[in-house]
């Protein structure tokens, strides 16, 4: 599917949608190449993205490019999107998360690469390799370890750790009473700590 770029608007504040079947509507319309539904999601849903997106990279700027970039994998990804396993907007949610953890990261790599540059002459050669390794295994088990949960405590677990959401925000967003929320965290990390082998 391609997209003009125009179609996708600058970051604002707008209204958010309250009706999880309307967004799931609007993101099936979206991957059929309706654009006048894609904006709509768009205006229904921007407020929203830009603000988890500027909690985890925190520069403002940066915050509406990340939001771009969303918006651009929402529209060209629409297709892959399965009502079964979550509401539209968690899963709008947890791509803007991934996109922003990896500007945070891909930040912080560049920033230590210079300073390893910097500093190649006074400490021991940094095995890159080794340490990616290391990373990408951890990530691995988690991304498994997450597949065991439920959808709700999947989705719940996401937007408070990964996001940084408040129980009260997590309810909100999936529109699940505060009280089932906090019981499904709370099962989903036990369930989290005995597949990741931690201790209590």
């Amino acid at each position: 599917m391609t997209m003009d770029p125009s179609v996708v608007p600058p970051v604002g504040l707008a209204p958010v949608a309250t009706a999880p079947d309307d967004l799931s509507a609007l993101l099936s319309r979206a991957s059929r190449g309706d654009e006048q539904a894609f904006a709509q999601l768009y205006d229904r849903t921007c407020s929203r993205v830009f603000g988890l997106v500027r909690r985890v990279v925190r520069d403002p700027a940066q915050a509406e490019e990340v939001t771009q970039e969303v918006y651009l994998t929402v529209w060209r990804e629409s297709a892959r999107y399965d009502p079964t396993r979550g509401s539209a907007l968690a899963w709008i949610l947890t791509i803007a998360h991934r996109r922003a953890v990896d500007r945070v990261r891909a930040a912080e790599s560049a920033r230590e690469r210079d300073n390893r540059f910097a500093t190649l002459d006074d400490g021991p050669a940094f095995d890159v390799v080794e340490e990616a390794v290391t990373a990408s295994l951890d990530s691995a088990r988690v991304r498994h370890a997450l597949s065991t949960l439920t959808d709700v405590q999947r989705e719940a677990i996401t937007l408070a750790y990964y996001g940084g959401y408040t129980y009260k925000e997590v309810s909100e967003l999936l529109d699940v009473p505060l009280g089932t929320i906090k019981t499904r965290m709370r099962d989903g990390l036990i369930r989290l700590r005995d597949t990741l082998g931690v201790d209590r």
